[in-house]
């Protein structure tokens, strides 16, 4: 076994034992926003505790920092599930506030006690250990402008931030789902400075502009923790064939989402919807291998409004791709590529 990847031993351990990765929930930020309490049961109406997913056998999530500008006040509002009291509650109107606002979600992470991955001896070790029940994460910002400059990113990775999306909508960085724009010179500052600290790039909710420069400027590790098909459903919000290609020849994986909205155009949206992305995604992208999880479960909307409205639709999900793929590339799908990715991607334990 060599450091630089997470061991083959370790992973086949964790395939036999069927763990699930989900690459993008927003644990934090709906517990402080709405008050999901993380170690209970899943709120009214919602399917994510800590309790929910280690019955459903995931053992690694993407937790985010979600940090929404003011602004999408009234969007969020709109899921019907946000409990929001005061006008500025949780959306930011400066870098400062965004920061605030993140660093407040990392201290709930820390106090519900969940473990956060930092690097790839500590994936290793998490590999190695798994059993049902045991549950870490690798930590995720959706929308950079919680980094108020891009010289301060050496304090944020080593709280834990190992990925970060530039955009949610447009920020200082780059523009973003409904904001379309390139990414600025700012953000090409921190690019660099995502580069100098072993970072991840999450594409995922990046205008199509700032897509294209990320790619000509960034040769790190890349992923969209939770993109789907535009072809299946059309709009900014998702991700484009060619986008996908180019993901799939830099090794990256892309997650897919769960929420109806990012799986259908209109109607609601089921299990075999999910899997129809799944297989575009992996006929675009150049494989299975190149597809993941990103369920978005805790995104702030309702179940009714997902594709599975229990956890045991993860079950659902793995049945009806074996009428597609093999069960190796299934287990890929539902959990190994993504510790694939992790593997290689994220940095080596310093002083090792």
């Amino acid at each position: 076994m060599t450091k630089a990847h997470v061991s083959v031993a370790g992973i086949e351990r964790c395939r036999e034992g069927g763990v699930i990765v989900d690459a993008h929930l927003d644990i934090g930020y709906n517990a402080l926003l709405n008050g999901h309490n993380f170690l209970g049961d899943p709120a009214p109406g919602h399917l994510v505790s800590r309790g929910s997913l280690v019955n459903a056998g995931i053992g690694l999530v993407g937790a985010t920092l979600m940090c929404p500008p003011a602004a999408s006040r009234g969007h969020i509002q709109s899921l019907g599930t946000a409990s929001i009291e005061e006008p500025t509650a949780l959306f930011y109107r400066t870098g400062r506030e965004a920061s605030l606002i993140a660093q407040a979600q990392i201290g709930y992470y820390r106090s519900v006690g969940l473990e956060l991955i930092r690097d790839r001896e500590g994936l290793n070790d998490f590999v190695r250990s798994w059993s049902p029940g045991k549950l870490a994460a690798v930590l995720l910002l959706e929308g950079a402008d919680a980094i108020e400059r891009p010289e301060q990113l050496g304090a944020w990775a080593e709280s834990g931030l190992r990925v970060i999306g530039l955009a949610w909508t447009r920020t200082r960085y780059a523009g973003g789902t409904g904001k379309p724009g390139g990414v600025t010179k700012l953000g090409r500052t921190l690019l660099a400075a995502m580069d100098r600290h072993g970072l991840i790039l999450d594409i995922s909710h990046l205008a199509e502009r700032a897509v294209a420069d990320v790619f000509e400027l960034w040769r790190g590790p890349i992923m969209a923790s939770h993109s789907n098909s535009r072809e299946l459903a059309p709009g900014d919000r998702q991700i484009s064939d060619a986008t996908m290609r180019e993901l799939g020849t830099r090794g990256g994986v892309i997650g897919i989402s769960f929420y109806g909205g990012h799986l259908k155009p209109t109607g609601p949206a089921g299990v075999e919807d999910i899997v129809n992305h799944v297989l575009h995604v992996a006929r675009e992208a150049g494989g299975p291998e190149h597809v993941g999880i990103g369920s978005d479960l805790d995104g702030g909307f309702p179940a009714k409004e997902a594709a599975i409205q229990t956890m045991s639709g993860f079950d659902a999900v793995k049945a009806a791709l074996r009428q597609h793929l093999s069960a190796d590339q299934i287990e890929g799908v539902m959990g190994r590529n993504w510790l694939t990715f992790f593997g290689r991607s994220l940095p080596p334990r310093v002083g090792n």
